[in-house]
């Protein structure tokens, strides 16, 4: 038995995707797309090429891009067996692959405008919509905290990771000729006690452990003084009557935002004023989040209880059509427009960024991961100057980074998570994360509980 790190190793953080292979069945523990780094592009292949025709199956932690963004191109390999996911990934990742075809579409639609201009050959999408709703058809529901079989000699068991909505940890028992291994993959973890989710839930038994280490060099600034903060700003930008531009992302942070915004305007920490969320796909997100409450951690509960959110977000234009995106440069600050993509690597917010970034009364409200080479990652890292579209922009705005709103686990949580294992003592293997972040979580690990944990590279081999 092995398996092959084809993605999130080497420290690469995005492109997860692990394939694992026993004497009877070869399964991908997820399928995500490269994003964000220099080269990228050249990694969004089919991760075993036409072989991946023949996989018994594909087993998903979350719908987030980069964990199932190359699942279309194994149906276009001609892949057609079962993909498991909880009903939760199942609907994000409906919606997140829609998402991501319509928008390498309309990408490739302008490259190849100036493509024809310069008489170049022109682009093709990575995979289009066709491709996606041919490999929707294969998923299929499994629920949380049982075993379920999932190929030859291959079960499965999925506990809440806490991250988005639906998002999973998963063991596999994989029987090799009577020999019985259980390998755990932490998926992405959330951080406990963040808002609307459940926290994750942890393993206690296990031969070997992926763990993610995205964060495992740090802890984030505490969620209350994080949303302090983050009341400071919006203060700052209301009485200097400046836009609030936040990078989103659809699923998890949209409605994360909606919720604080809400909890501002009902307890009258600052006085409503209009609130934008400018993407269709985190307005359908939401939709989805409100489908499964079954979800929701107490205080989501307890929230929604005493009051509909709806009613306390009065002020917020659901701005689904381009023309509703455009009708937004029409409105004076104070606002806050919420726009995708959270790296600034496509979408809405790219065209709010050009109107806004030379303004020096905007703010710039940077509210999740940014991987390096992202448009968002310049900004945090305080560049000057930023190309949109090919054109050079002055960075006048205020940019604010605020971690501690977070969907993934910081050092501490993701020790207390490896806590439940470490007794038994599993072969640890650390992957997600950036070269730096495992170091530093490997070294925490084997300080204290004497395991010397794995840092593999991209395309590395892992014998069980």
């Amino acid at each position: 038995m092995r398996i092959t790190v084809l993605g999130a190793g080497g420290g690469e953080v995005t492109g997860s995707c692990y394939f694992v292979e026993t004497g009877q069945a070869r399964v991908l523990v997820d399928c995500g797309l490269f994003r964000g780094s220099e080269g990228a592009g050249g990694l969004n292949r089919p991760p075993l090429g036409d072989s991946s025709a023949q996989l018994d199956a594909v087993v998903l932690t979350h719908a987030h891009l980069d964990h199932v963004g190359r699942l279309p191109l194994l149906a276009q390999t001609g892949f057609t067996g079962p993909i498991f996911a909880t009903p939760g990934t199942i609907d994000m990742t409906g919606l997140i692959l829609r998402d991501a075809a319509k928008i390498q579409a309309q990408d490739a639609e302008r490259h190849n405008r100036r493509l024809t201009r310069a008489d170049d050959e022109p682009i093709e999408p990575l995979y289009t919509l066709a491709l996606v709703e041919t490999i929707l058809r294969q998923l299929r529901p499994v629920p949380y905290d049982e075993q379920v079989p999932v190929a030859p000699g291959v079960r499965a068991c999925f506990a809440e990771a806490g991250h988005m909505l639906g998002s999973s940890s998963i063991k596999l028992f994989l029987d090799n000729a009577g020999t019985e291994r259980k390998v755990v993959f932490s998926g992405d973890l959330g951080p406990k006690g963040a808002p609307i989710l459940r926290d994750f839930e942890t393993f206690s038994q296990g031969d070997m452990v992926f763990l993610e280490s995205t964060y495992g060099d740090r802890d984030h600034q505490p969620f209350a003084e994080t949303v302090a903060q983050f009341v400071e700003i919006v203060k700052h930008a209301v009485a200097g009557h400046g836009k609030m531009i936040v990078p989103t992302f659809a699923v998890g942070r949209a409605q994360l935002l909606c919720l604080l915004l809400a909890t501002f305007f009902r307890q009258k920490v600052v006085a409503p004023f209009p609130l934008f969320l400018d993407s269709p796909m985190a307005i359908e997100a939401s939709h989805i989040y409100a489908n499964h409450p079954e979800l929701y951690d107490e205080e989501m509960a307890a929230f929604l209880k005493a009051g509909p959110s709806a009613r306390d977000l009065a002020t917020l234009k659901m701005s689904a059509t381009a023309d509703d995106s455009k009708a937004i440069n029409n409105c004076p600050g104070p606002c806050l427009i919420m726009a995708g993509a959270g790296m600034c690597t496509a979408g809405r917010i790219l065209h709010h960024l050009r109107h806004n970034l030379p303004d020096p009364q905007a703010h710039v409200i940077i509210v999740g991961y940014q991987a390096r080479g992202s448009l968002g990652r310049m900004l945090v890292d305080g560049a000057k100057k930023v190309n949109i579209f090919g054109d050079p922009f002055v960075v006048r705005a205020q940019v604010h980074t605020l971690g501690g709103f977070s969907a993934h686990a910081g050092q501490t949580d993701l020790l207390k998570w490896f806590a439940d294992l470490a007794p038994v003592k599993p072969r640890v293997i650390l992957t997600h994360g950036e070269n730096g972040p495992r170091q530093a979580l490997a070294a925490l690990i084997a300080e204290r509980h004497g395991l010397k944990a794995q840092l593999p590279g991209l395309g590395e081999v892992i014998e069980i």
